[in-house]
C-alpha cells in the first residue's frame, strides 16, 4: 500500500507562503494543490511555478474535494473568518498564528470543529524542532531541578524596517505581543505548563510609523496597538515568568528563554526558529554547558505542524499544535493587555495539557 498524503490547499499567498511551499514540499504525507488568494495573480504566479498546484478563488477551494486542509496564511483580522469558511465546508484547516484576534473569534471555532469532528491547528510549530524539545527533556528529565521562574524578551525597533507593507503589525491581533508573543508563550506552555494568572503594563511610543522598504517608503500609517508590553504569567505550576515584547527597542543585550531551577538554569533558543543551542548551569556546573540534541523534528520547517496534524488525523491521535494550545496562548496573551489596561491581575480561564514530547529522531509521518 502507498502512503496516504493529506491534500492542502493554501489561502494568502503573501510574504510567509513562500516559505510554507518550501517546507511542505519536503515533508511527508502532504501534497500542496490549490492556492487562493483576493489578488488572484498572485496565486497563478505560485501555480505558474509549482506543477501540480492550481490557482483558483478561495470560495472554489473551500468546495475542492481535493483539499483535506485548508492552510490559513490571511492576515490576522482575517485568519477567524478563514477558519470558519473551511470548517462549515467541512475541512480540516491550520493557520498562522493568532488563531483569531481575539477570543471571542476564537472560542466559536473550537466549538465548530468539535461538533464537526475536525481538526484545527495553528501555528507556531517551532516548538516541535530540536531547540525548545531538547529544552522539554531537560526539564523533564529533572536536569535543573524544580523549574520556579523563567523569562521571556523579544524586541525589535520594529518591522516597518524590512516590511513593504507593515501596517497590519500595528493594528489588532498585531503589535509585539499578538505578532512574536505566541512564539514565547507557546514554547513557555511547553516547557512549563498553562498560565493561570497575570499582570501586565503597555504603552505605545509613537501614534505614527514610516515604511522604510519598498515602493510605499516614506508613506505614514497609525499604530492602533501597544507596542512595548511587559509582566509575569503565573503558571499553574507556581512558576513565575518575566515577558517582555516590544517594538521600541533599538538594541540589546537580552536572553531569548531562560528557565530557572532549584538546581540549576537553563537557557532555550529563539523560539521564532526551530534547532539552536540549548545550554545548562547548575549548582555544581556553573558554567554554560550545551546539552546534546534529545528531542524534536531535525532540520525541519513552518508546515511541520500541519504534517502533524495530517497524520494525526490518519491515525486518531491528537496533534501538537492545536486549536485547545492555540487558544491558551491567545487567551494569556489578551489577558496580559487586560491586566495592563485594568491595572489589576487578571485570571486567565482557560487551560490546556501540555501536547506529547516529540521524541528524538522522530518523523512528522511516524511520531
Amino acid at each position: 500500500m502507498g502512503e496516504q498524503v493529506t491534500g492542502v490547499g493554501i489561502v494568502g499567498t503573501g510574504v510567509i507562503s513562500g516559505t510554507y511551499l518550501d517546507h511542505l514540499a519536503k515533508l511527508p504525507g502532504v501534497d500542496v494543490v490549490a492556492v487562493a488568494d483576493l489578488d488572484l495573480s498572485r496565486a497563478q504566479a505560485i501555480a505558474d511555478q509549482n506543477p501540480g498546484i492550481r490557482a483558483m478563488s478561495s470560495e472554489d477551494l473551500m468546495a475542492d474535494p481535493a483539499v483535506d486542509i485548508v492552510l490559513n496564511l490571511t492576515i490576522p483580522a482575517a485568519h477567524a473568518a478563514v477558519h470558519q469558511a473551511a470548517l462549515q465546508a467541512g475541512k480540516h484547516t491550520y493557520g498562522e498564528k493568532p488563531l483569531a484576534v481575539d477570543r471571542a473569534e476564537a472560542e466559536p471555532l473550537l466549538k465548530l470543529a468539535a461538533a464537526s469532528n475536525l481538526r484545527i491547528g495553528c501555528a507556531p510549530d517551532t516548538v516541535l524542532g530540536t531547540g525548545t524539545q531538547t529544552a522539554r527533556a531537560v526539564l523533564d528529565r529533572g536536569d535543573i531541578g524544580v523549574p520556579t521562574a523563567a523569562s521571556a524578551y523579544f524586541v525589535t525597533p520594529g518591522h516597518e524596517l524590512w516590511h513593504p507593507a507593515p501596517e497590519f503589525y500595528y493594528q489588532p491581533g498585531g503589535g509585539p505581543l499578538l505578532d512574536m508573543g505566541p512564539y514565547y508563550v507557546t514554547s513557555l506552555v511547553t516547557l512549563l505548563g498553562p498560565v493561570r494568572r497575570v499582570t501586565g503594563r503597555a504603552g505605545r511610543s509613537q501614534a505614527e510609523r514610516k515604511v522604510h522598504t519598498g515602493p510605499r517608503a516614506g508613506q505614514t500609517f497609525s499604530v492602533d496597538v501597544p507596542t512595548h508590553v511587559t509582566g509575569v504569567l503565573e503558571h499553574e505550576s507556581g512558576a513565575l515568568t518575566t515577558v517582555l515584547m516590544s517594538f521600541d527597542v533599538w538594541a540589546a543585550r537580552l536572553p531569548r528563554i531562560e528557565v530557572y531551577g532549584t538546581e540549576g538554569s537553563l537557557s532555550v533558543p529563539d523560539p521564532n526558529n526551530f534547532d539552536g543551542k540549548v545550554e545548562i548551569a547548575t549548582a555544581s556546573e556553573r558554567d554554560w554547558t550545551e546539552v546534546p540534541v534529545a528531542g524534536g523534528y531535525a532540520g525541519t520547517g513552518r508546515g511541520v505542524g500541519l504534517a502533524d496534524m495530517a497524520r494525526a488525523i490518519r491515525t486518531g491521535e491528537p496533534h501538537r499544535a492545536n486549536g485547545t494550545l492555540a487558544y491558551h496562548v491567545l487567551d494569556v496573551l489578551e489577558s496580559l493587555l487586560e491586566a495592563a489596561d485594568q491595572d489589576q491581575p487578571v485570571d486567565v480561564a482557560s487551560t490546556v495539557e501540555r501536547p506529547a514530547a516529540v521524541p528524538l529522531g522522530a518523523s512528522p509521518e511516524s511520531s
